[in-house]
């Protein structure tokens, strides 16, 4: 069994939660794990960069002056890439730059990424997370009552209004809950801090994972 401390709204110690080894893993993954974030990242691109080539800058075929007696270099078009304001050669157009990582690799991403977590010491599991309040400065004393600094990651059963309105204007910081929380996530925040309804869920989630179901 892997231990996690269990720390209440003032930041006290209110016990251990258990989690079976069964559920982690160490001895494998690390190949799954980096492609989990080379897809999360390359899927978060928009892919809308876009220049005008040469053919298609507005301009007329108007030679802007004749080839031979100026003393100057021959020229064609207004939308010459030489010129400012022309084309562009080889120039970024939209694509699309998503990647795609089967089931079972991103399965045992998510394994390792919260093994790697528990193993570091990076998880605390407390009690509840509420706040009186939806203001950032009351969300921001619940943290300095946790000793918890930012970047840090808060993952919930299912968050309220006002501890979303709470959490949205602090830098670094995020709130998620235990169904939606990914692989980049967990490996982006170095705190992170779960509550002990939303670790049963993970913990769950876990299961569902390791038998290849979730």
């Amino acid at each position: 069994m892997s231990k996690l401390p269990i720390i209440n709204l003032q930041g006290k110690s209110a016990g251990e939660y258990d989690i079976a080894d069964e559920l982690l893993v160490y001895d494998k993954g690390l190949q799954a794990l980096q492609d989990a974030v080379v897809r999360h990242r390359a899927n978060c691109r928009q892919g809308s960069a876009s220049t005008l080539g040469k053919g298609e800058v507005a301009g007329s075929n108007r030679k802007l002056w004749k080839q031979k007696g100026t003393g100057r270099a021959r020229t064609g078009l207004r939308q010459s890439p030489i010129w400012r304001g022309g084309g562009v050669v080889f120039g970024p157009k939209p694509r699309d730059y998503s990647k795609q990582q089967n089931k079972q690799e991103a399965r045992l991403a998510f394994r390792r990424a919260v093994s790697e977590k528990i193993a570091s010491g990076q998880i605390q599991v407390v009690e509840e997370l509420s706040v009186s309040e939806g203001k950032t400065k009351a969300f921001a004393k619940l943290m300095n009552d946790l000793n918890v600094s930012a970047p840090a990651l808060f993952v919930t059963l299912e968050p309220t209004m006002e501890l979303s309105r709470a959490v949205k204007n602090l830098p670094r910081v995020e709130l998620t809950t235990a169904v939606n929380v990914h692989t980049y996530q967990l490996l982006r925040f170095t705190n992170v801090i779960i509550t002990r309804d939303a670790m049963s869920a993970l913990e769950e989630r876990l299961q569902r994972a390791k038998g290849g179901k979730a």
